[in-house]
């Protein structure tokens, strides 16, 4: 065969394939605005979804690679997508080598991303002056290198209180080193005129270790912790809680002395109701309702009802929304996402921002694509867009 033959026969079959996958893909179902998608044979799931809006009003995304084909226990990939549109239409704009777990979020008008280079390794942070698409690299203490070792973290928030920033973070050296069992929970701070990329400028409190007494024996470890400002003004760091013996979830609420050097925990008073606390939350407080809003993967009855024997943090396709004004009662304002499946469908580790009167999130969602679905619930096929429009008056 000739050349010119063998190219004109290359071209036909890549345009064939490309139509058939054409065919053979079906977004049309998947709630919410496609930011991107990995099929599920790609062995490359989508994890760690994370927003931040600029100072200009573009809507920032991004989120990491896991699974059998990524390199999360090397160096992680991540990803950063844009919106000029309010989260109508997304568009890549960089793709970062050494980053995962980790958070957006805009700090004295320049955007940050601060997690962890790998599963489990150092805690970095990067920065960016042009709206995400080049960061500065990890290299040293005093350039984003902020902690040597095993780390473990999500996006959750960063938030501003007396005069610092705050940040949940969990040691990941155990012992033992398995699942939950080796997270020890821990907050870092920051004054707000400090340089966050100087690790010097952080102060980390004591770490918490994992307690096999907690529970009655059935704590099996907690993570993904949030920095929230408590009803009397305390710091605390509350964490989803694993606990596979019950359906009814619960979260841990950790203390945090004022200069940020200081995590208390009291197991009689610490481990408390809330919807979804088995897997990754984000809780915000909003002055305007005088409200702390959060977006959960509760259980519901009928559905509890039907998996008793089931490991809770593995119900993840109902999404909600719930608010309290004390951090223990909390309102049910009605469901965000749901699918009847619960094996192959997902909307989890889902990261929100107030934007006036409405909410914007991104979801790791698990969904039909018509070429397979999902791997399972976890292994997310699809990085989604949401906005709650009015969320105050649901």
């Amino acid at each position: 065969m000739s050349i010119r033959k063998l190219s004109t026969s290359l071209t036909l079959y890549l345009y064939f394939s490309v139509v058939i996958f054409a065919q053979r893909a079906d977004f049309s179902q998947v709630p919410g605005v496609i930011i991107t998608h990995s099929p599920a044979s790609s062995g490359l799931y989508l994890g760690s979804p994370s927003i931040a809006i600029l100072p200009t009003g573009t809507y920032v995304a991004s989120h990491d690679f896991f699974g059998p084909n990524s390199n999360e226990h090397q160096s992680a990939t991540s990803r950063i997508f844009s919106s000029e549109d309010k989260g109508k239409t997304w568009k890549q704009i960089a793709e970062l080598e050494g980053q995962f777990w980790s958070k957006l979020f805009v700090h004295q008008s320049n955007l940050y991303f601060l997690g962890t280079h790998h599963h489990h390794g150092n805690m970095i942070i990067r920065k960016s002056t042009d709206g995400g698409k080049s960061w500065t690299n990890p290299t040293d203490k005093n350039n984003g290198l902020l902690k040597v070792g095993e780390y473990h973290c999500a996006p959750v928030p960063i938030i501003e209180h007396n005069g610092r920033l705050w940040r949940a973070m969990e040691d990941a050296t155990g012992p033992p080193k398995v699942w939950g069992k080796r997270y020890s929970a821990y907050m870092m701070s920051i004054p707000l005129d400090a340089d966050p990329m100087m690790a010097d400028n952080w102060t980390s409190s004591n770490i918490l270790r994992y307690d096999s007494t907690f529970l009655n024996g059935n704590f099996r470890g907690w993570l993904e912790g949030n920095a929230v400002v408590g009803p009397d003004g305390t710091i605390l760091d509350i964490l989803r809680v694993d606990n596979r013996t019950t359906l009814e979830e619960s979260a841990a609420f950790v203390k945090i002395s004022a200069d940020g050097k200081t995590a208390n925990f009291d197991p009689e008073t610490g481990f408390k109701p809330f919807p979804g606390g088995s897997k990754k939350f984000t809780i915000r407080y909003d002055p305007k309702s005088k409200r702390y809003w959060t977006l959960g993967n509760f259980i519901p009855e009928d559905v509890k009802a039907k998996s008793q024997g089931k490991n809770s943090a593995s119900l993840r396709n109902t999404l909600a929304l719930f608010s309290s004004t004390d951090l223990t009662d909390w309102k049910f304002h009605g469901i965000l996402l749901q699918h009847p499946d619960a094996v192959n469908h997902g909307f989890q580790y889902v990261d929100w921002l107030f934007e006036g009167k409405d909410i914007a999130f991104v979801s790791r969602t698990a969904y039909d694509d018509g070429l397979g679905g999902a791997h399972n619930n976890h292994d997310a096929n699809f990085l989604t867009f949401h906005r709650i429009k009015k969320f105050r008056k649901k």
